[in-house]
């Protein structure tokens, strides 16, 4: 079977496109699906409820919150600036934003550790960085959320992005090293779309993109307050029902579109029958970034450029409070899909790919899996299984045994071990492959090194888990401050365990890890640190928050020196 063009062919397809839905009921929220063929409307449905409360069904023509989705529309803005010669995407950040500060380069969260393996020399922020998303900047959801107020807690605003960027004193890594997923990148190149056009962001892209495209039914939510008719209120899926969970702030650019599937679809036909730019334009917006040292990323301006299943795809997906969102791209078979959701359970990726592969055809097929091509001894077991930590930013991860090979079974809350789950295939004594691509070699000394299929290279050491004594914990106990997350910790001895307690009233336990680190649910990775064996201040890392510093008290209320 090869692909499937408009007509009778494709609308066979609807009855199996309506059991992937089958879930979305008149009781439930749900999701609408748009797919195009050869840049025609092929299929436009919608299953569940735009509004539980006054009983409004989801249609096709539906306005969603894209979340990150609208990323591309963003870097789409950027790139039309560059192409008109009012700005370059290599200048540097400051020239547009002087807000920023000029950071130096990171210095690591253990101690003698270079960090991000980079130079300890300052390296230029610039535009490209922020669009890649190797600017290295801290997410300033996650720093909000490290002080108390998670995104959708309280009405965040670009001003309140400027000011949580300003007080930063580091950044996760030097710009151009690494990779790194940062909604602060995309806020402030909203912000520089502003200042450099002269005008809003969200009428710059009105009057620029969407307007061009007939996307008739798109805009921001540059203000959460605006009345938005016909669209879909987001939900939560909890254990005792549905629970409405709105975006209500007005950061936008890195999420924040309101849309419908048609839209969408517009939108990725002009990739392929350019209306806004040209052929060179959308072809710059697809081409993948490199690192410093030359290594291609897979990501582009706004977009993931990989395979899926044996075929090119350019895509990204989409997360803000309740909204789910995917919108994908088949180019060489000229296949565009989009799922939009208004519940968090939704899984839009997981449908999209679902209905991409019923119009795909036999064009897709399995990705082959690693065979193990040797079978470890159990001392090669007892060399390799164990707990480890990232020689860089002290992420922890757990290999155990499984099976004839190792698996990655535990890591850290937050997100910040992004190797948990994968097993580990063996094909020598020391060395392992994983269905993606990463490379492990063990060196028997206590080291793993581990490269990805982008080539970035990870170093992990071997370190024995801790069991702290009631003494141990009570000399970690005190008041720790951060100017740059404008909170205090209050670390305290609870039973023979340690609590973290934050304003308002908010308390956290701490699990050991090992030695000083300890693993805290809704908050993150804590790493103690000591100034000649006395505790001086401690570190939060999260997948997109490395090495947040916290000084600790003494007892005049002063903060020792975390130099």
């Amino acid at each position: 079977m090869t692909i499937e063009r408009t007509g009778g062919a494709a609308a066979a397809l609807e009855p199996q496109v309506d059991r992937i839905f089958s879930k979305w009921t008149s009781s439930t929220p749900g999701c609408a699906v748009g797919v195009a063929v050869d840049g025609k409307p092929a299929l436009a449905k919608a299953y569940g409820m735009a509004d539980l409360e006054h009983d409004v069904k989801n249609s096709a023509d539906t306005i969603f919150e894209a979340g990150s989705v609208s990323k591309q529309f963003t870097a789409a803005a950027v790139l039309l600036l560059a192409r008109e010669g009012r700005l370059l995407l290599d200048d540097p950040v400051r020239k547009y934003i002087p807000e920023l500060p000029s950071f130096p380069a990171p210095e690591g969260i253990l101690a003698g550790s270079a960090g991000s393996g980079s130079a300890n020399r300052a390296v230029p922020l610039t535009i490209r960085h922020l669009l890649h998303h190797t600017s290295g900047l801290r997410d300033w959801g996650n720093i909000a959320g490290i002080a108390g107020w998670p995104r959708t807690t309280r009405v965040h605003t670009h001003a309140h992005v400027l000011d949580i960027v300003s007080r930063q004193r580091s950044l996760n890594f030097t710009p151009g090293t690494h990779w790194s997923y940062s909604n602060t990148g995309f806020n402030l190149a909203a912000i520089i779309v502003s200042r450099v056009s002269g005008m809003p962001f969200a009428d710059f892209t009105r009057t620029r993109i969407f307007e061009p495209l007939g996307m008739s039914h798109t805009s921001w939510r540059d203000d959460h307050t605006r009345i938005v008719r016909n669209r879909a209120i987001a939900y939560d899926d909890r254990r005792d029902g549905f629970h409405i969970d709105m975006p209500f702030e007005n950061v936008h650019g890195n999420g924040g579109l309101l849309t419908t599937v048609g839209d969408l679809l517009k939108w990725n036909e002009n990739f392929t029958t350019p209306t806004v730019g040209d052929v060179s334009f959308v072809a710059e917006q697809q081409r993948v970034g490199t690192f410093s040292d030359g290594r291609s990323l897979d990501y582009a301006f706004g977009l993931y450029n990989r395979p899926y299943k044996g075929v090119r795809q350019v895509d990204h997906s989409g997360s803000t409070a309740g909204y789910r969102a995917h919108l994908a791209r088949y180019p060489d078979q000229h296949l565009s899909a989009a799922v939009l959701c208004n519940v968090s359970s939704a899984g839009a990726t997981e449908a999209l790919h679902a209905v991409a592969d019923l119009y795909l055809g036999d064009r897709v097929r399995q990705p082959a899996v690693p065979a193990a091509t040797y079978t470890p001894t159990a001392a090669d077991f007892d060399r390799t299984a164990g707990l480890y930590r990232n020689g860089g930013t002290g992420v922890p991860l757990t290999i155990a045994r499984a099976g004839d090979g190792l698996r990655v079974e535990h890591g850290q809350s937050d997100g910040l071990n992004p190797q948990r789950g994968q097993a580990l295939i063996a094909t020598a004594a020391s060395r392992f492959v994983t269905a993606g691509g990463q490379h492990w070699e063990f060196d028997g000394r206590g080291g793993v090194r581990v490269v990805d299929a982008l080539g970035t290279v990870e170093m992990y050491e071997r370190v024995t888990p801790a069991r702290p004594t009631i003494d141990q914990l009570r000399e970690l106990a005190g008041t720790y401050v951060s100017d740059e997350a404008e909170t205090a910790l209050t670390v305290a001895q609870s039973g023979e365990s340690l609590v973290i307690r934050r304003r308002p009233d908010t308390t956290l336990k701490l699990s050991p890890v090992y030695a000083d680190a300890f693993d805290v649910p809704q908050l993150g990775l804590v790493i103690f640190h000591r100034d000649g064996g006395r505790v001086s201040g401690l570190s939060v890392s999260q997948d997109r928050v490395w090495d947040l510093r916290f000084a600790r008290q003494n007892q005049a209320g002063k903060s020792t020196s975390q130099e």
